[in-house]
């Protein structure tokens, strides 16, 4: 192996064709952890690896989000009090 190592260099690397003849055995060892690039004509044109994990069939929407709070006087309130001490003619 050429050095310096690159991240590509550590990844199985698949003509099309071979992707096409193989998908089954291929997906299998992606979903043990593997990542394969998809040749075409000698070139990457994909990179297939293992989904990230979801569990959570939670949607999106419907996880509590961070929430925006204050302490002391709330902002309407300032903001009155702010109105009252200015000069309006």
């Amino acid at each position: 192996m050429p050095w310096p190592l690159t991240v590509e260099a550590l990844m199985k690397s698949v003509s099309f064709t071979d992707f096409r003849t193989n998908a089954s055995a291929l997906l299998d060892e992606v979903e043990q952890g593997e990542t394969v690039i998809v040749l075409r004509h000698g070139k990457p044109v994909a990179e297939i690896h293992p989904a990230r994990n979801r569990s959570n069939k939670t949607p999106s929407w419907q996880r509590p989000s961070p929430r925006l709070t204050t302490t002391g006087e709330g902002l309407s309130a300032a903001i009155l009090e702010e109105r009252h001490l200015e000069d309006v003619f």
